[in-house]
């Protein structure tokens, strides 16, 4: 795997992370996203055979602050509400978005 695929896997993992801190800190907004608004793309990140994400996930991300989001991308939170972090690795390159640098 080339490293600009790993780099928006990182991407897109981090918004799920995101999205589960949000739901757990109580918080409404992180990264210039809401946790409502993260939870489009759920049904994508969530095995087994996810659908690709939707036109309302992928502009979702598109406003996310992705950079913002880097510092959750190993949060064991994913898991454990059910979201697969490969396959929420993969949404930032499914929606055709750049990955934030050094992320």
């Amino acid at each position: 795997m080339n490293m600009y695929m790993k780099q928006m896997i990182v991407g897109v993992a981090l918004v799920v992370v995101v999205a589960a801190l949000i739901s757990v800190n109580g918080q409404s907004s992180t990264c210039n996203v809401s946790m409502s608004d993260l939870l489009t793309c759920k049904p994508a990140v969530t095995p087994p055979n996810p659908p690709p994400p939707t036109p309302e996930c992928c502009s979702v991300l598109s406003h996310a602050d992705l950079p913002c989001l880097c510092p959750y991308k190993n949060s064991p939170l994913l898991p454990s509400l059910g979201i697969d972090p490969k396959l929420a690795l993969q949404l930032p390159a499914k929606c055709n978005l750049p990955h934030p640098p050094n992320c």
